[in-house]
């Protein structure tokens, strides 16, 4: 009989082993290291693996995990998207980060660096990795699957940090006295491991995913990350090529509107489920959705992007929602509408990481920069035509490649580090900040990278800090 593994339900062995000694500081050599305990009590069998490896999604998406709202929250207010109504938060939104000032768990930028690399992601996976290239009682198709997932993982990882961060140090180990060692590498040289990581994930892992539903990832999950990193790297062709595949796999469409951000749709190619105590919300609604309708929202959008939506554009009118204080109207996002107290229609939510409607955008970018304007164009029209809008009427390279920023505007906006990261990587970015926020955005844009964790600057003298800090 097939065993199938329940992600709200399962004893979370690895996380629990590593969580002990998986300080900030990546760093630091702790005194116990857990590597042997998790090689050999937690990945003997199949259900020991599989736990094992379904414990770094169970905690990651947790309060405080790093793919828990961080990435949400903190790049859009750094970018164009949002501000926050609360003081504690200036120094993200008036782009004000100092090495000193970024270590808070809830108000500053190093809890990224630390969920990514200390707590969660990157050494629980490499722990696994050699936890399941060890084990004798487990079938060689589990895993390379594993292995597979655990890839991906990682690279997610990598992904965040070098594009947010710079040069980061690629641990690719357990082991803290090597780690220990590790230089700042190059994002060129981030990008070689992520790109060969999700080659190989995108061979080891199945067109079926995993388990029920789709909080683990599957092949195309590989690829969705894969044709975003070669859209980065403005290698038009293989992101083409990626994201084709995943548009013709058959098991993903365009949803309604209203069920983007549901549990189950078929438009989630990986969504994580929610590990708080009310189980059918994300940690975006209750931090985006204020009170009721007559209190100021903690993140409040600001109006240039309220102003991007075309008229009768459904993003704005189901994805924005409005709160109004003194006569004065205060918007926020409004896409994940579930909060401890409000649970419209009943409906589950949870946490959208990838999903159909970027890939269409990435191909569509991707073939205008080959000159395959019509492919564009055609794609763009599909996300349009989702948001009850006509086709777009541009039709120059410049033209196309412009609606394509702005529809990613408009339908990423203050998720996943989208609009932080096309303003930065379209070489928008002190432009766009210097004209949103005058007499605050730094002549130098230093700002466009956070700092590195102070604690890790002076634990480890040979690493620089990124210029201007």
């Amino acid at each position: 009989m097939k065993k199938k593994f329940n992600i709200r339900n399962i004893v979370v062995v690895v996380v629990i082993g590593l969580s002990a000694t998986s300080c900030e500081k990546l760093i630091e050599t702790p005194s116990n290291l857990p590597g042997q305990l998790v090689t050999e009590k937690v990945f003997t069998d199949s259900i020991g693996s599989v736990n094992g490896v379904v414990g770094i999604y169970s905690k990651a998406f947790s309060t405080y995990g790093p793919l828990a709202g961080y990435l949400s929250i903190f790049p859009s207010m750094s970018s164009d998207d949002m501000i926050s109504s609360s003081d504690a938060y200036s120094p993200i939104f008036n782009n004000k980060l100092t090495p000193g000032n970024e270590g808070n768990q809830n108000e500053g930028t190093a809890p990224i660096w630390s969920g990514f690399y200390g707590n969660t992601m990157i050494y629980h996976a490499n722990a696994a990795i050699e936890g399941l290239n060890a084990s004798k009682g487990i079938t060689e198709t589990l895993r390379s699957q594993l292995i597979g997932e655990c890839e991906v993982v990682r690279s997610l990882s990598y992904f965040y940090l070098t594009n947010l961060f710079g040069a980061v140090p690629l641990a690719q180990t357990s082991d803290y006295t090597v780690n220990s060692k590790l230089p700042r590498s190059s994002t060129e040289d981030v990008y070689k491991l992520i790109i060969s990581d999700l080659s190989d994930a995108s061979r080891r892992l199945k067109d079926k995913y995993p388990s029920a539903g789709r909080a683990r990832p599957n092949k195309y999950t590989a690829l969705a990350l894969l044709s975003r990193v070669q859209l980065y790297r403005q290698q038009w062709v293989k992101a083409d090529s990626a994201a084709t595949a995943v548009i013709n796999a058959g098991i993903y469409r365009l949803e309604n509107i209203d069920n983007v951000f549901l549990l189950g749709n078929e438009e989630v190619i990986w969504q994580g489920l929610s590990t708080a105590f009310y189980s059918w919300i994300t940690q975006e609604g209750p931090m985006f959705v204020p009170f009721n309708n007559t209190s100021i929202p903690t993140y409040p959008l600001r109006k240039s992007l309220v102003d991007a939506f075309e008229p009768t554009d459904l993003r704005r009118s189901r994805w924005i929602g409005t709160s109004t204080v003194s006569g004065i109207p205060y918007y926020y996002a409004f896409k994940y509408k579930n909060t401890y107290s409000s649970r419209p229609n009943g409906a589950t939510e949870a946490e959208v990481v990838f999903r159909l409607s970027e890939q269409y955008l990435i191909r569509a970018e991707a073939r205008i920069n080959q000159g395959d304007l019509g492919g564009g164009k055609a794609d763009i029209d599909k996300v349009r035509e989702r948001a009850g809008l006509l086709p777009t009427t541009a039709a120059t390279k410049d033209q196309l490649l412009a609606a394509v920023l702005k529809e990613r505007r408009t339908e990423f906006f203050c998720e996943w580090a989208h609009r932080w990261l096309d303003l930065k990587r379209h070489g928008l970015v002190n432009s766009t900040m210097a004209a949103e926020k005058p007499g605050i955005w730094p002549t130098d844009g230093h700002q466009a990278l956070y700092p590195v964790p102070y604690v890790q600057v002076t634990s480890n003298p040979g690493w620089a800090q990124n210029p201007g800090y």
